[in-house]
């Protein structure tokens, strides 16, 4: 620890005290209208928290916040609130940010666009001084957008690794495909939930916060947080292996009460004394340490005027309602009438009721309409045809997002690898327990563009809600189980072919 030091404040006086009474009441109330404004976005954030076991951590955030604002109450009493206008570029970015996100229906853009707009209004009516005394609490509130799903298909891949690396080390052997381990004693699958991803989240939430309180030196707080990324990775690698080695010397039911019993609150308390524990000696900052120094932020603080800071509210306030008037008057399309889609006949291809091997099917949750066909050639192969047509895209009701399309989350299905290049579309493999890998040709038709692309998708879809031009959108899907050491690709493209151009095909499934 450091030795106490005495930190020279600038004195609170009565145009301070004056200025906090007359400036609290104005941004609270400022947010509050903000919040309303947004409070469908509010409330779905506020429900993954509740709902969710990777963002349950998200509920301790705002108490964190508010404990952060308390601790630095002392100095932020020395300071003087005022309006700010240049804080109302804050505000914009944050409108924009969720106009761009409401537009391509993407969650997480609209979630940081409201967080953004509400820091926008803290910085814009309480004034620069005040915002580098809180840029802490409030870069801290970024924490509260329950974003970083996207890592766990790379925390699947390293995990799975890990094992492999760790099985090989102990002398048993194993196989892997794509995130299914097999050993003599059966076959494993590294699923969302073994990731890590929900402790490596939390952990960096909890490393931030532990860097800002007991560290001063910036190189301690990178290697603190280098550890609080580093750690849960590697430990949630050799918890996954426990499970593995546990069931090769005993059975898989065992195995699983293990991994039961070892996972959750109980494994990520111990990487959190792990990490403490590394750390504690290296600690910098005492704890009645001030946050930070008025006097030097602010040596005399300036006079405020109160109608400046009115009128930056109502400014901000403005600015964010703006993107929900745009929406209103850009709204376009609608809901499909639900009807059947209609399904080709191709030449040399008879419909058949079922498929054989591991059953698939895609995923296309709020779909307006839906249809799965299986067909077979004359050598006996089966081809899978999966449309889905949507009238209009948002939250749920999408074409495109994680866990919607060829790969359904709760199946037993993963991605494998990316194909050869197809015109307007895109290639892919997907991989079972077992040898049972599937090829599959993936299409999206929205407007007039065909494409395989996802972000093509997105940014077509962006343009379309921006604009007011229609948003239908159709995904058709192509797979069939390929052949043992082989690939089902030439059996795909000639079905391809045998059904007639994919924008005709799609533009039917929409009428």
């Amino acid at each position: 620890m450091t030795a106490m030091r005495a930190v020279p404040v600038a004195p609170e006086t009565t145009d301070t005290r004056d200025a906090w009474a007359a400036a609290v009441p104005i941004v609270i109330a400022a947010m509050l209208a903000v919040l309303l404004l947004f409070g469908g976005d509010a409330a779905d954030m506020a429900r993954i928290w509740w709902t969710s076991s990777t963002f349950e951590h998200c509920l301790f955030i705002l108490p964190l916040i508010g404990w952060l604002v308390w601790q630095r109450a002392p100095e932020l009493a020395r300071l003087c609130p005022r309006g700010w206008a240049p804080g109302l570029l804050i505000v914009a970015a944050g409108a924009a940010g969720w106009l761009l996100g409401h537009a391509a229906g993407v969650a997480i853009a609209r979630h940081l666009g409201l967080v953004l707009m509400l820091q926008g209004v803290v910085v814009a009516t309480l004034g620069p001084a005040v915002t580098r005394g809180l840029l802490f609490p409030l870069c801290y509130a970024f924490f509260l957008v329950p974003a970083g799903e996207g890592l766990v298909p790379p925390l699947q891949a390293i995990t799975a690794q890990m094992c492999m690396a760790l099985l090989h080390l102990f002398g048993i052997a194993a196989r892997l495909d794509g995130i299914f381990i097999t050993t003599a004693h059966g076959w494993f699958e590294v699923a969302e939930a073994c990731s890590g991803a929900k402790f490596l989240i939390a952990m960096v939430a909890l490393g931030a916060l532990a860097a800002n309180v007991c560290f001063r030196s910036i190189r301690r707080r990178i290697a603190f947080m280098t550890l609080a990324i580093v750690i849960p990775v590697l430990a949630n690698g050799v918890r996954a292996f426990g499970t593995i080695l546990v069931a090769n010397y005993t059975d898989t039911d065992v195995a699983g009460s293990f991994d039961h019993v070892v996972y959750g609150w109980v494994f990520f308390a111990v990487v959190i004394g792990l990490l403490l524990g590394l750390s504690w000696r290296f600690f910098d900052r005492a704890p009645d340490d001030p946050a930070f120094d008025p006097a030097r932020i602010e040596p005399v603080p300036p006079h405020a005027d109160p109608r400046r800071r009115v009128a930056v509210a109502v400014a901000a306030v403005l600015i964010a309602a703006a993107p929900v008037t745009w929406t209103e008057l850009a709204a376009s399309g609608g809901r499909l009438a639900p009807a059947a889609i209609a399904l080709p006949s191709p030449n040399s291809w008879t419909p058949v009721s079922a498929t054989h091997g591991l059953p698939w099917a895609p995923r296309f949750p709020g779909a307006d309409r839906f249809a799965l066909a299986h067909y077979r050639a004359a050598d006996g192969t089966v081809v899978d045809l999966a449309i889905a047509a949507y009238g209009d895209q948002e939250e749920g009701h999408e074409v495109v997002g994680y866990g919607i399309g060829a790969v359904d989350p709760q199946s037993r299905w993963t991605w494998g690898a990316d194909g050869a290049k197809v015109a307007d579309g895109r290639a892919m493999r997907i991989v079972g327990p077992g040898d049972t890998p599937r090829d599959v040709l993936i299409f999206y038709r929205i407007g007039t563009l065909t494409t395989g692309s996802e972000t093509r998708v997105k940014l077509e879809t962006l343009r379309a809600r921006l604009t007011g031009a229609p948003q239908r959108a159709v995904a058709i899907i192509l797979s069939a189980q390929a052949p043992r050491g082989g690939t089902a690709r030439p059996a795909l493209d000639r079905f391809r072919a045998a059904i007639g151009p994919i924008d005709a095909l799609a533009d039917r499934a929409t009428r």
